[in-house]
């Protein structure tokens, strides 16, 4: 689908609500569901950005490969990326440092710069037209960093270096164009990339498919059998493989050995309107808590304006009940840092994902704990889901072709990371503290108070409903548990969500999974 425009360029109301741009300027290719029992050498679960490259690597690589996905791919958490390739990882160098030491960083550093470079063999190979550009990135200091910001970008500057990033400088002001405020000084990390994510993944699932590679989409995953050999049962019939990865964002088969390790994060994001060359297509990001993120995407040829792409306003998945109002402050933060940005219907799409932070700042891709070695996972994206996804598949093909890989240990799901044990404490109370929704009263006191397409949960008796009223004003009552570890699920007034406030399963208004772990929809009451 492609955003109607004006003949000026413009973009016209309504304004993309719950739609990233990707998915509102690209169609990604249609698979048929899968229709009988198949062997492969690998089966991928998941199709978004993890699962395809990993698929692409080992069908490249000559192994038999299926992938499945419940949906349509790239659509679950990679179709709402802000898609920034960077080596500057979100939680900073100098905290990597601090968990992981200076081999651990300097293992990062490198792992997350191969990746870069590695989707740009790939659009080079492929001859992919992704809108691929290098650009440099930009650390900046947050409102809270005034008055000690010098002394946090240097440490980071020196973290930096000791990981080995070459090129990193520290620069009086952020050079984000001749109509940005002054956003101060900065450091600069050259050499990271953009790219439109969707158009790269139709492009990895055309590869794939011409590789001999087999694509299933909407077909969902109902078990995983380690066996071996592996066997994975979607509806009626039935993969048969020797290894599975389980790239599902969040693992679906997984019930408690990596989840206490993460926790789920909403991130909010704008698309908007910005003169044609206003903003130094860079990457942006500050040193607040939570962070902002920016950065631009050129708009079509025939306009006149690009897009300034805004995230932040992050929150825990199903503990917010303001998710309406922070688009709304994004845009005020946008606006007074980038003025250029257009008055009355500058913006042109909102939407948000969820980020799965882990306690040491680091994805999990590997061999799945506690289970047998020919089932893998990746999770765990912390912010860098473009990267860590194709560090997955680099990774992961190493793994499965008995190939030595130098990043094995720093990314294996079963490590513990001692010096974050004060973080996996406190996510583990607050997961904990959710549990409480058990006993408390409901959001509102009858579905009467309910307005039309919105939801809200509901107390009757014992239980618990999680209710959304339709356009039309016909109620639609589901059990609020979630089917993964049993928490009460939150309305998501932005999205139109039920989220789960312990470890990130999300369904849709009707109660429909559309994100891990839970491989369930919520049930209807009483069943």
């Amino acid at each position: 689908m492609t955003i109607p425009r004006h003949q000026d360029g413009h973009a016209t109301h309504p304004v993309h609500e719950h739609e990233s741009l990707w998915t509102a300027t690209v169609s990604m290719p249609h698979f048929a569901p899968l229709a009988g029992d198949v062997e492969a050498d690998v089966c991928v679960i998941g199709g978004g950005i993890a699962g395809l490259t990993t698929a692409y690597l080992l069908t490249q690589a000559g192994k038999s490969v299926v992938l499945l996905d419940d949906g349509p791919l790239a659509g679950g958490m990679t179709g709402v990326t802000t898609a920034h390739l960077s080596n500057a990882l979100d939680d900073r160098y100098v905290e990597i440092e601090r968990v992981h030491g200076v081999d651990g960083a300097r293992l990062a550093a490198a792992s997350h710069t191969a990746a870069i470079d590695r989707i740009d063999a790939i659009v080079k190979a492929e001859h992919i037209h992704c809108d691929f550009e290098r650009v440099d990135g930009f650390l900046f200091l947050g409102p809270d960093d005034s008055h000690n910001g010098e002394e946090l970008l240097d440490r980071e500057l020196a973290a930096a270096h000791r990981a080995g990033l070459v090129g990193v400088e520290k620069l009086p002001r952020v050079p984000v164009g001749a109509t940005g405020a002054a956003l101060g000084p900065c450091l600069r990390f050259p050499r990271q990339a953009q790219f439109h994510p969707l158009k790269y993944c139709a492009a990895l699932a055309a590869a794939i498919e011409r590789a001999s590679g087999r694509i299933f989409t909407h077909t969902h995953a109902d078990s995983i059998d380690a066996g071996p050999p592996a066997r994975i049962k979607a509806g009626s019939f039935t993969v048969v493989s020797h290894a599975v990865v389980v790239a599902t964002n969040s693992p679906i088969n997984d019930l408690v050995a990596v989840h206490t390790k993460q926790a789920p994060y909403m991130s909010y994001v704008i698309g908007a309107r910005v003169p044609r060359g206003s903003v130094a297509r860079s990457l942006y990001w500050d040193t607040h808590d939570p962070y902002h993120y920016v950065r631009v995407q050129p708009g079509p040829e025939s306009a006149q304006h690009d897009l300034l792409i805004v995230g932040g306003e992050d929150h825990k998945s199903g503990q917010a009940d303001d998710t309406q109002e922070r688009h709304a402050r994004l845009e005020a933060w946008a606006r007074a840092r980038f003025p250029i940005v257009d008055g009355g219907h500058a913006i042109e799409c909102r939407w948000a994902g969820q980020v799965m932070e882990t306690i040491d700042g680091l994805a999990f891709i590997g061999r799945n704990p506690l289970d047998k070695e020919n089932i893998y996972i990746v999770t765990g994206d912390s912010g860098m889901g473009m990267t860590h996804g194709t560090i997955a598949g680099i990774l992961l093909m190493d793994l499965l072709l008995g190939r030595e890989n130098p990043w094995t240990t720093l990314y294996d799901p079963s490590r513990k990371s001692l010096r974050a044990g004060g973080t996996y404490m406190k996510e583990a109370a607050n997961m904990a503290a959710q549990y409480v929704d058990w006993v408390t009263g409901g959001d509102v006191a009858s579905t009467e108070e309910i307005r039309n397409n919105s939801g809200a949960i509901v107390r009757r008796g014992l239980v618990k409903l999680a209710v959304y009223r339709d356009e039309h004003g016909t109620l639609h009552e589901r059990s609020a548990v979630c089917p993964h570890l049993g928490c009460i699920v939150g309305w998501n007034a932005s999205e139109k969500t039920w989220d789960c406030p312990c470890h990130g399963s999300r369904f849709d208004k009707l109660g429909r999974v559309i994100n891990g772990p839970s491989n369930r929809d919520l049930t209807t009451p009483g069943a």
